[in-house]
């Protein structure tokens, strides 16, 4: 129960808070009052104060907070009607009689005396409408309010549907019946663009209503489903019509018992469940329980608000991966980082939303930028202002709550990780996953950085986007299984899998199959390059690899990497200096390189000798492959004996002996108004 007791903090401290408030034009919804629904609203009707009708229109599909009572908040095929706004099926009469024939026909009879009229007394009482009605008429004469009363009024009076038939939202045939295809010329009317379509067939009277009523004497929003006086009286009068209170084991206090647990947790179509009992003879609860209630109590209001809270979150800041939502909170309210986010998407949220005006906010800077003489030094000096600046939102001792929802079946939700920590805690295992998981990040044409990947970036660089994704772009089982195997790491401090370690590696290594652009820019491998190499210093926190290049380094494979990247850099120098554009060598041997390393060198260093010679016969580029076959003596002097020859695989660190190497070589390449022997000038001068 501690994730219930928590969201429940969380929707006492954040309801009513001014920074919570809704906001229409930023699309913003505010946490939703006890008692009350969502649900995608169709038709906006407007009343004056007696009740009588103004005028009706089509809105577009929009989420309204709508007064309802636990069952109907829960409803499925069986009637049972919200407190306000709803479809038409439950405000018109006559639901079973669509012709309009005989619609103001006995409306003005109260509807809760035996129905002696018609031929079914049974099916009268039990018609949405009724339902619909008796409970209004119940709620005012409980709970009077001004603007339910106009409401009342004008429901009884049965003329909806002919309003709005005038009004042009609903439309008919000749013989009064409600259309369910448009079959006229031009476009559709709004109204069968807005609601949705079952088999081919978009019915009417399934369009949801909700009321404004205008006041000689204006008391609150005539927007009724934002009046905080409608929406009182309204919970009072639920409160009245309670059972019997028992004991919340959430809150201790003596509560009405919730029987029907809230939905809709994801998005407005989410029919799964958190807490469900209505499985009388399975194994819910028998074996154990008699009653459902003995194997649990939690107050009405309670689970209320706690799945309130929760679908605001996920709303509002949360991570939704198909089925599967990621949502981190402050119980306070506060803001806090993102945890399925990369070290960019921190630092723009920082920006935008915690310090949007502050003269102190670190400066973003380019790759090639943070690279220059520091390794990563620059990057954690960054990413601790941006902690400080959440700290100062934070208290130090404030509640956090991680928390992973996912489901296997449409009808129920389970809670897959859950994590409750202190605000000091929990900045330090975020600054720490971004730190450790830092390196130089190159993930497509807008998005160059250093810092941390996110989860799905490094599911993607693991098994390729065809496998994490299905058609349509739809998010796959295996995308969701590596992101929720990635949040111990984040949140726990756990080093990564081994196993997607090694597949980045081996993606990474595999150059010549990753896909390319137009112009045979390599961007899947820069991709897969960069995110491999955060994975690989994620993974071995011993060894404490710097992003910048390592020249006291004497392993096998970062030493191998290195000679890769320098046999690259010359051919490369060679293929552009002759305009040409084809792959190096270096390149297309890459994966049978990092299998068979000394005799996959051997035959790059035999491709390279036509390259050499070419660079060899112009005197201004001498002077550079000088300078590249200095370099290569200088890396294979530091070899160990019998490691340069020696037979088998080079681990992971290749990649980051390579990518450090090709980088270093890479901030001396031409500027605009360079020629090639002042660039072979510099070169000359810095090996000296």
């Amino acid at each position: 129960m501690s994730w219930i007791q928590k969201l429940q903090e969380t929707y006492d401290c954040c309801a009513g808070q001014p920074q919570f408030a809704p906001d229409p034009e930023q699309q913003t919804r505010g946490l939703m009052p006890v008692d009350h629904a969502e649900q995608q609203v169709h038709i906006e009707i407007t009343l004056n104060w007696s009740g009588k009708f103004r005028r009706a229109e089509v809105i577009p599909k929009v989420t309204t907070f709508i007064p309802a009572t636990e069952e109907s908040a829960g409803r499925t095929s069986s009637p049972v009607p919200h407190g306000l706004a709803d479809k038409l099926e439950y405000i018109a009469p006559n639901r079973d009689d669509l012709t309009l024939q005989n619609e103001t026909g006995g409306t003005e009879a109260d509807v809760s005396t035996p129905a002696a009229r018609k031929s079914d007394a049974k099916k009268q009482k039990e018609s949405p409408h009724t339902l619909y009605l008796n409970q209004l008429r119940r709620w005012v004469a409980s709970e009077p309010d001004s603007h339910v009363e106009a409401v009342l009024h004008y429901v009884k009076g049965g003329t909806i549907l002919n309003d709005l038939l005038g009004q042009q939202v609903l439309h008919a045939d000749a013989a009064g019946h409600l259309l369910t295809q448009w079959t006229g010329s031009g476009n559709p009317p709004p109204i069968f663009k807005v609601l949705t379509a079952t088999a081919g067939q978009r019915d009417q009277l399934a369009a949801v209503v909700r009321w404004r009523v205008e006041l000689r004497d204006p008391q609150g929003d005539a927007r009724l489903w934002l009046n905080s006086g409608v929406q009182q009286s309204w919970q009072r009068f639920v409160a009245k019509q309670a059972k019997k209170s028992q004991l919340c084991m959430v809150t201790g206090e003596q509560l009405a018992p919730a029987t029907n647990h809230p939905k809709r947790l994801r998005h407005g179509a989410d029919g799964a469940k958190l807490i469900s009992s209505n499985d009388n003879a399975g194994f819910t609860f028998r074996g154990r329980f008699e009653f459902p209630e003995q194997a649990y109590g939690i107050g009405s209001s309670t689970t209320q608000k706690a799945h309130s809270a929760l679908r605001w979150l996920i709303a509002r800041q949360g991570y939704r991966n198909g089925d599967q939502a990621i949502v981190a909170w402050a119980v306070g309210g506060n803001p806090i980082p993102k945890v399925v986010a990369d070290s960019s998407e921190i630092e723009k949220h920082f920006r935008t939303e915690i310090a949007p005006d502050s003269m102190h906010n670190p400066q973003p800077s380019t790759a090639s930028e943070q690279y220059k003489g520091d390794a990563g030094q620059l990057f954690a000096n960054q990413l601790n202002n941006l902690i400080r600046g959440y700290r100062a939102k934070l208290g130090d001792r404030e509640d956090i709550v991680v928390m992973a929802l996912d489901s296997a079946t449409t009808g129920r939700i389970a809670v897959t990780y859950y994590r409750e920590l202190q605000a000091s805690e929990f900045l330090e295992r975020i600054q720490r996953w971004h730190e450790h998981t830092a390196w130089s990040q190159k993930l497509g044409k807008d998005r160059e950085f250093t810092g941390a990947p996110s989860p799905k970036d490094i599911a993607e660089a693991a098994y390729g986007r065809r496998a994490v994704y299905e058609k349509g772009k739809k998010p796959g089982k295996l995308l969701k299984a590596t992101i929720q195997r990635l949040l111990p790491c984040i949140i726990d401090c756990r080093t990564i899998p081994l196993d997607l370690v090694q597949s980045c590696v081996r993606r990474a290594a595999s150059r010549v199959g990753l896909a390319r652009t137009k112009g045979g820019i390599e961007r899947e491998f820069e991709f897969c390059l960069g995110i491999a190499c955060s994975l690989l210093k994620q993974s071995r926190p011993e060894e404490q690899y710097d992003m910048a290049l390592d020249e006291e380094r004497k392993t096998r494979s970062y030493l191998y990497g290195r000679l890769l990247a320098v046999a690259e850099n010359i051919e490369r120098f060679a293929l552009d200096a002759g305009g040409e554009t084809r792959d190096t060598s270096a390149g297309r041997y890459m994966q049978r390189f990092a299998d068979h390393p000394f005799d996959t060198w051997l035959l790059i260093a035999k491709n390279l000798k036509p390259y050499e010679t070419r660079l060899r016969s112009k005197p201004a580029t001498v002077g550079f492959l000088e300078s590249r076959q200095r370099q290569l003596a200088q890396i294979g002097d530091l070899f160990d004996t019998n490691d340069f020859n020696k037979q088998g695989r080079l681990d992971g660190e290749f990649l980051l002996g390579y990518y450090c190497q090709r980088q270093r070589l890479h901030m001396k390449t031409r500027k605009p108004d360079q020629s090639e022997r002042q660039v072979i000038a510099e070169e000359e001068g810095d090996s000296e």
